[in-house]
């Protein structure tokens, strides 16, 4: 049984404790054959006060953390000073192969354990350059959810902290493992750590010229050649009123919107499918697996085979080359 230890200091935020909580630590061996065993832990004897008052009181201390599978440090109000037991146990886990990850401002614990150092990390957008400043020798990123360097994540604030787990969840047990626990929270299955922590422009209003019935039409078509003369054509307007209206209303293009889309089907077909890159191209609206591979690799980072083999666990299907990033 995989172990998941949670390491609860001082000033603990409760609301990234809860994630690592609702997402590892209720019980849902109904749902699934092989489940974690979770532990929280507190950082030093007796009891442990959250930053909003909360008093945790745990059996489990210093000690579980190092024979941990997985070591999570969610946000704290402290980000320096952190026990020197902590970090220690911190340095111990990952020496013996555990996957440490934070939450928010827990990069700072694992900074300061020298766990970040020559990698690259991020945290809440508020609180990265100073991150950077303190801990020159990590490579800060704040412009994404999350990030996984090796055994090493870590996660933006709030809600990447669900983002970072569900990904976590879905290495261990696999796409429809998390998915069943996202639908069960409530919350979107995936986003992409690579995505911007938080957009500059305001949302716009609502009213009724609204873009759905065009995104609709158009995500039931993916796999066609859409031009935007062709979207033009679905919402009765110019190419020019059309393109003025999607970006005001989404922030982005009509033929990038489109692609992301169409990345996206790949991914699902690639996680839930056992289709070859040459078929996904196809049924995704790339035309051709090179055109496939050259936008994935572009929008998510990795090649499809690579992907495919880091959420299924698959082997390269007969015929098929890698094609490295």
């Amino acid at each position: 049984m995989h172990t998941v230890a949670v390491a609860v200091v001082s000033g603990t935020a409760q609301f990234e404790l809860a994630v690592a909580c609702e997402v590892f630590g209720i019980d849902r061996s109904w749902m699934f054959d092989d489940w974690y065993e979770f532990k929280l832990c507190a950082a030093e004897p007796g009891t442990v006060r959250t930053a909003q008052g909360l008093i945790l009181d745990t059996p489990f201390g210093i000690d579980d953390l190092v024979t941990a599978d997985t070591v999570i440090v969610p946000a704290a109000s402290e980000t320096s000073g952190q026990p020197a037991r902590l970090l220690a146990a911190l340095q111990q886990a990952y020496a013996n192969g555990a996957r440490i990850a934070s939450i928010c401002t827990g990069a700072f614990v694992l900074a300061e354990a020298g766990l970040l150092d020559g990698r690259r990390a991020t945290t809440h957008w508020a609180h990265a350059a100073d991150l950077a400043e303190r801990f020159p020798a990590v490579d800060v990123d704040p412009n994404v959810l999350y990030v996984q360097d090796g055994r090493i994540f870590t996660s933006a604030g709030t809600a990447a902290g669900i983002d970072l787990c569900l990904h976590m969840l879905r290495l261990d047990l696999g796409t429809d493992a998390a998915n069943a626990v996202a639908r069960r929270m409530v919350v979107p299955p995936h986003r992409d750590g690579g995505q911007a922590q938080y957009v500059d422009a305001p949302l716009p209003p609502c009213d009724s010229d609204t873009l759905a019935p065009l995104l609709d039409w158009a995500m039931e078509r993916l796999d066609q050649q859409l031009t935007l003369r062709d979207l033009a054509r679905q919402s009765n307007v110019s190419v020019r009123t059309l393109v003025r209206r999607f970006t005001s209303a989404t922030g982005t293009t009509p033929l990038q919107w489109l692609l992301i889309q169409r990345v996206r089907r790949a991914q699902h077909l690639l996680e839930s499918s056992d289709q070859s890159v040459e078929r996904i191209a196809t049924l995704a609206g790339f035309g051709t697996a090179a055109n496939l591979r050259q936008h994935f690799t572009r929008v998510v980072g990795v090649p499809p085979m690579h992907y495919r083999r880091t959420f299924r666990g698959d082997h390269p299907e007969q015929g098929e080359q890698l094609v490295s990033a």
